[in-house]
């Protein structure tokens, strides 16, 4: 759908929640965050992914796979990442690099975004990726929406979460479900972003 500001005849705004996964944590927090924007009334979760590098086919099942047209016409971005040396994954930062016409026409300046990531230990980059991967939605002209101490999960996690964004630990090989302050903090994210829209 696409949103404007008029009121007049305006669809439901879309939160653009756009994500890489590979192995599926990150997935699963994206649609948490999606449960958050899903919270507020009048705006509805777009959930996108990327696909791996040197994929050529159309996504086969989960998410579609974004597009330019995606991002123009969302009220806001939540964007998710598994840490990669602290970093976001190769295809999310490939599908940002490809997005330069859009910063010449500014049409995401303006709009909330917010970032999570999924990482396989607690100090392997849950802080460094979120900060990361707002660079290029600072950029863009975004307005950077994180979670604030209020939240009391944050203080009080043993597992994934930080002031930068959601984020979660699924050890190597392990299948760890979320955390409790894990998807609350997640959903909250989300409705967060969805709020600023």
């Amino acid at each position: 759908s696409v949103w404007t500001p008029s009121g007049e005849g305006k669809a439901m705004p879309d939160i653009l929640v756009l994500y890489y996964s590979r192995h599926g944590a990150t997935a699963e927090l994206a649609r948490q965050v999606a449960r958050g924007v899903d919270s507020v009334a009048g705006c509805r979760a777009r959930i996108r992914t990327v696909p791996a590098l040197g994929a050529a086919i159309a996504a086969s099942e989960g998410a579609a796979y974004a597009t330019h047209e995606d991002l123009a016409e969302c009220a806001g971005l939540v964007l998710g990442s598994p840490v990669r040396f602290g970093n976001m994954a190769a295809p999310l930062r490939a599908f940002f690099d490809g997005t330069s016409s859009l910063w010449l026409t500014g049409v995401l300046a303006g709009k909330p975004a917010g970032a999570f990531a999924s990482g396989s230990t607690m100090h392997g980059g849950q802080e460094t990726t979120p900060l990361g991967m707002l660079l290029p939605l600072l950029h863009h002209g975004m307005l950077i929406v994180g979670l604030p101490f209020t939240e009391p999960a944050l203080s009080e996690t043993a597992a994934g979460g930080t002031p930068y964004g959601a984020s979660r630990v699924v050890p190597p090989g392990a299948r760890r479900t979320l955390a409790e302050s894990e998807r609350t903090l997640a959903q909250t994210l989300g409705e967060r972003v969805a709020k600023a829209a």
